[in-house]
Formats: C-alpha cells, structure tokens, sequence
C-alpha cells in the first residue's frame, strides 16, 4: 500500500490554515474538474487524489489522526496484515494518541464486516485509495474490514462550483443545466435558477447536491460561485450600470434626443443645448436589480461622448470656418 501524502497533493504546509486548504482545494478542483477535462483519465485520477487530501485536511478530528500516525503509519498497516485484533495482540493506539476505549478517539471499534456492509458504505471498489480505506475507515486485507465506524452520522462536504453568467443572465435571471461529476465518477444533471441582481462573488445554494454523508448523514450542498462576464457596453459598479453615449456634435450644441441602450430595452434621452462632452447623465431606476429586493433597481449613468464630424463636405467646412471666425469677432 503506497503512503499518501496529502500536504504534497494539495500543494500546502504541514502548517496551513483550513482556509488556505480549502483555497487550495478550491483551485486544484477547478483545474481538474472532469468536466474541465472530458476525457482525460489523468485529470480525473487527479481529481480523485484531491478529493481524497481534502476529505481527511479538510476534517479537523481526520487531520489530526493523520498527522500523529506520521511516519508510523507503516506499523499500523503490518498490524492490520498480520490479523490486527483477530491475533489477539491489540495494536498500540496510546503512541498515537489514539484509545479506541475513550479519549479523544474513541470513535472507532474493531469486527469483522460482511461483504454487503461494505458496499453499502463504499460501493463496488470505493470512492478512496487504500491508504485512506485503511486508516478512514475502508476495507482491509482478504476485501473485509475490521474496523467500523461508530460515529453519529455526519453531514456531508459543501462543493463549490464557478459559474459564468452573462450581464443579462445576471439582469433578468436565468435557469441554467449543467453536468456534475463527482469523486466516483458519476454523472447528474443539474437544474439551478439563478436570481436577478447576483454579481460577481454571488453564492446560488443548491441544497443537498453536495458531497454525500456518512453514516446516514445528509448530503451537503452544492455552491455555486456566481461571475459576471464583462459587457460591451455597460460597466457595472454594484447595483448601477455607466455606459459612454455617443452624442453627434450638432446635437450636443443645439440639444436634442438620443437613443440610450438599457438591459430593458431602448429609451430617448432629451439632451440640452450646449452639452459639455463627458457630461453625465443619470437614468434612475434603469440599473440593476438589487439581489435582496429584485423589485427595486439602482441608476444606470449615461456619459457624453461627443462625437466629431469626418468628411466634411465642401459646405460644411465652409460653415465652420464662418464659425470660426464669428468666435474670434
């Protein structure tokens, strides 16, 4: 049985902070996500790999129990090969910290399982490796376990997912499909209804689709992580929108109307004589939807852009020279 080192898998320090775990986590599951990947074998063995690190760093009592065993983890596997409590010669858990009668692991007790209990836990082959069943609570030698879990039953791991929504998916809402592949492999289809208003850093819960629990525990969620792609017209700046007007230069002398783009449509701006370029204008209520009260928008903010003449004809340079010298009379 290889030794998993799981500090080398997610890429930390024997010393790292759960968030920096689960940040680590976060961005190698998105590097390797099989559906980032179709295809590729690698990829998913790597996936798997994460998954299993995170499973036992991301669980403070597992961390713990992994980081004592060490560099003694060996003698625990001879033991267990040996005929572990079925030879009689209990195996030493005080070196560890570990007291399967109590203390703070008294977790665990030792009994031959049935082939079914096993699947029932694990299915066919097991959604971890060898090193993780052995010591987490998996299969030993022969394909039977010794060792059963006898902890209340705990909810399953949150995932978080990133998501890309357009500025109008963000505007209106939207329902979006899309496939899930989790640590065994297994594929589910996936219906989520983004709400109106969300913006970048937005989390859409999708409750109970998230890794599942042990023991009879219930699933976890699944979190998506919301990112609006950028427009070619708006900017967003929390709940408004700026979007830079293009205004003809004769209408920005002698006032007028102008067509103005929203994310609900088109509406006219009336713009007075003699508009300054770079002038702003404010459209209230024409912003986004606030994510809490979707009924209620914020501004959306229309600058002047004044846009000059090319290709002046014959007679229009000629009335601009005629200008030009009544500004100089």
């Amino acid at each position: 049985m290889e030794y998993k080192d799981y500090y080398k898998i997610m890429g930390v320090d024997k010393k790292a902070t759960e968030k920096e775990i689960k940040q680590a986590y976060r961005r190698l599951a998105k590097k390797y996500h099989p559906d980032v990947n179709p295809g590729n074998k690698e990829a998913e063995a790597k996936f798997k790999e994460i998954n299993e690190a995170n499973e036992v760093l991301g669980d403070p009592e597992k961390r713990k129990k992994y980081d004592e065993l060490g560099a003694n983890w060996k003698n625990y596997e001879q033991w267990q090969q040996a005929g572990g409590q079925a030879s009689g010669q209990p195996f030493d858990w005080s070196q560890f910290g570990f007291a399967p009668g109590g203390g703070s692991g008294a977790r665990y007790q030792y009994q031959n399982m049935t082939e079914e209990d096993l699947q029932g836990l694990f299915g066919e082959s097991g959604p971890f490796s060898g090193f993780y069943q052995t010591f987490f609570g998996g299969p030993g030698p022969g394909g039977r376990s010794q060792r059963r879990a006898t902890a209340r039953p705990r909810r399953g791991q949150d995932v978080e997912q990133p998501i890309e929504v357009s500025l109008e998916e963000a505007f209106h809402g939207a329902t979006r499909m899309f496939q899930m592949t989790d640590a065994n492999g297994s594929s589910r289809r996936l219906e989520a209804k983004i709400p109106a208003g969300v913006q970048d850093g937005s989390r859409v819960r999708l409750a109970g689709q998230g890794m599942p629990g042990t023991g009879g525990g219930q699933p976890g969620d699944l979190y998506l992580i919301i990112q609006v792609s950028p427009h070619h017209l708006f900017e967003r700046k929390g709940d408004d929108l700026h979007l830079k007007l293009n205004v003809p230069l004769t209408t920005a002398v002698l006032g007028g109307e102008v067509e103005v783009p929203t994310l609900n449509g088109k509406l006219m701006l009336k713009v007075p004589p003699e508009t300054q370029n770079g002038r702003s204008f404010r459209l209230k209520g024409k912003g986004m939807p606030k994510l809490s009260q979707p009924q209620q928008h914020g501004d959306l903010y229309a600058e002047v852009n004044v846009v000059l003449p090319q290709r002046l004809s014959k007679k229009e340079r000629e009335l601009f020279e005629e200008l030009a010298n009544l500004q100089k009379a």
